[in-house]
């Protein structure tokens, strides 16, 4: 049997896909998460048990939070833009948040659907401060699928 190759599985870097252009040094992914309703069904058995089975149901939306170092890119702005002021055909987006191995080759495609910006957050500016500044995007999607 053949040893896992665990070096691909390292998370070197990630990258936001937006309509073909990929947003790169994404410094943080957290909230990723397929999720779905449970169906409770209470019945009876033959012999008068009372029984709960768990069913599927439908899939929920999700919410995934972006982080990236500030930069001169103001593509976030401007899709928050098209969202606060209600162009949802332009602001609703396909895209896909893709993990890349160290040598630079995608290990994992997160596809979202429907997705579009619900806040933008620019780290606390501190006089003297010496830290990287950053910007954290939360968008909401209506489904993913793992590809």
């Amino acid at each position: 049997m053949a040893l896992p190759d665990l070096d691909k599985s390292v998370g070197h870097s990630f990258g936001l896909e937006v309509d073909g252009i990929m947003i790169a040094q994404i410094q943080e992914v957290s909230g990723l998460k397929m999720e779905q309703d449970v169906i409770e069904l209470k019945q009876n058995t033959n012999d008068g048990k009372y029984i709960v089975k768990k069913l599927p149901g439908r899939p929920k939306a999700g919410e995934v939070t972006l982080t990236r170092g500030l930069s001169g890119d103001n593509s976030f702005e401007k899709w928050v833009k098209d969202a606060h002021f209600g162009k949802m055909t332009s602001a609703r987006k396909g895209g896909a948040i893709i993990v890349f191995d160290y040598e630079g080759t995608p290990i994992k495609r997160y596809k979202l659907t429907n997705a579009w910006p619900k806040s933008l957050e620019i780290g606390s500016l501190k006089a003297g401060d010496t830290s990287v500044l950053t910007e954290k995007i939360v968008l909401t999607y209506e489904m993913m699928e793992v590809e």
